[in-house]
């Protein structure tokens, strides 16, 4: 697989480089394409605080190649999306790789396979503003699915999205999707939440973004994850202008989730993020957060409050860590959820937890600095309910620390280095201390 995988990029490498070698034409499958290779590298450290068990320390790097195409001519358009990843195991054996992780996947003996990679393709459709695409490296950003980066590649999701903006001011879609790919494995799987053993092959969703005005924009979906849930979200983001350079932006959410089908019975059972349930195994949830954000020249500061219902945690899909027969993990898992909560270490989505948070940010550009930015975020959650026995005088909280540097100019442009670090602690959870260390460079075959 990596050798199909690297024979394609340079395949297509080579081709886009002769297009664009070429005098400028019109717009086109081949005029129009737009192709990519990215690098990271990334050093992982995670250490559990409670023993070494489960403490993580490697490095590995990833390839990623995208070949994006225009349309054809005409009325109707077609055009076609590849995309090709490897990653590359770089240091971390045995007693550094724990088996259950997304990291990377795991080899017979317990430490991490070599390498590992993909190969996934869209073709896409467009008439006037709807936009059609069908495949097996779809990256959604929606409020009801998050494709997760997190690592050192990120997840895919095989099946069809449509988006339409041919009415002014509506962002429509809608779309059905049945596997998906973690952000470490070569292999596709169902699609599952936390706990669940068993895949559902169908996760169908619509909604619309209206932009009211050029300040408000109103938000509505529906998703249907078969045999786990359906969930309803609504949204409003608002930013007001105050003067010169700055601004107040209020950010709103909300998500009611309710059991579907087989969901309770064996194999189809949510473990409620490792929390309390009304129901065990079942999915009853409304979760709300509200987020006020100040931003003044290069300064920004967040504030908000969110609360989990208290009869079950928050759903979201997550496959978990898939094992095959040997019990080896395949890499599979790692989800993202559409609230500020989903944080370096947790999510804060356990029944009854309500969270207070902040963050500060400064981009350094203001300052003469360009390409220079920091953060830091504070959450502390209290209320949860420990799972069993509801008890819920359980707390917990997250302190994270993010930089990120670009070089703006010379022969290294657009290269960037990110340092994260995350202190955790929780009266229900492990105990955590994670550090990343990341280095991005995306070349543009021209």
């Amino acid at each position: 697989m990596y050798k199909q995988s690297l024979a394609v990029a340079i395949a297509l490498a080579s081709i886009s480089t002769s297009v664009y070698a070429a005098d400028p034409a019109p717009s086109g499958f081949l005029d129009a394409s737009k192709v990519t290779l990215s690098s990271r590298t990334m050093y992982f450290r995670n250490d559990t605080r409670e023993g070494t068990a489960n403490d993580q320390e490697e490095s590995a790097q990833g390839f990623l190649f995208n070949f994006l195409s225009g349309y054809t001519a005409g009325t109707v358009g077609f055009g076609l999306d590849v995309q090709a990843m490897t990653g590359i195991h770089l240091d971390g054996g045995r007693g550094h790789h724990p088996n259950a992780n997304t990291f990377f996947p795991s080899d017979s003996d317990g430490s991490a396979e070599k390498s590992w990679s993909r190969l996934g393709a869209n073709g896409k459709v467009k008439f006037s503003k709807t936009e059609l695409k069908v495949g097996s490296a779809l990256q959604p950003n929606l409020p009801i699915l998050v494709s997760n980066d997190g690592r050192l590649l990120p997840a895919v999701y095989q099946g069809g999205i449509l988006t339409s903006k041919d009415l002014d001011n509506f962002t429509f879609t809608a779309g059905r999707l049945n596997k998906s790919a973690g952000r470490a494995t070569s292999n596709y799987s169902g699609l599952g939440v936390g706990g669940a053993t068993q895949d559902s092959n169908n996760f169908q969703f619509g909604g619309v973004d209206w932009k009211v005005t050029k300040d408000l924009t109103l938000q509505v979906y529906h998703a249907q994850l078969e045999d786990y849930y359906k969930q309803t979200f609504l949204g409003a983001v608002h930013v007001l202008p105050l003067g010169e350079d700055q601004s107040f932006k209020t950010d709103l959410r909300y998500f009611d989730s309710r059991s579907d089908g087989k969901n309770g019975d064996v194999g189809y059972r949510f473990n409620n993020n490792s929390g309390y349930a009304k129901n065990p195994g079942k999915i009853d949830n409304k979760t709300w957060t509200a987020i006020f954000t100040y931003s003044l020249a290069g300064h920004a500061v967040t504030a908000g409050y969110q609360q989990v219902g208290d009869d079950g945690g928050m759903p979201f899909i997550n496959n978990g860590n898939v094992v095959d027969g040997n019990g080896r993990n395949e890499g599979n898992g790692g989800s993202s959820v559409y609230l500020f909560t989903d944080s370096m270490i947790n999510s804060f989505t356990r029944a009854g937890e309500n969270t207070t948070f902040a963050q500060y940010s400064y981009d350094f550009s203001r300052i003469g600095v360009p390409g220079l930015k920091a953060s830091v975020a504070y959450l502390h959650a209290d209320d949860i309910k420990a799972a069993g026995t509801g008890d819920s005088s359980n707390s917990e909280w997250e302190r994270d620390m993010r930089v990120d540097y670009v070089i703006q100019s010379g022969l290294l442009k657009n290269f960037g280095a990110t340092l994260r670090n995350g202190t955790y602690r929780s009266d229900v959870g492990t105990n955590t201390d994670q550090t990343r260390l990341i280095f991005n460079y995306t070349y543009a075959f021209k």
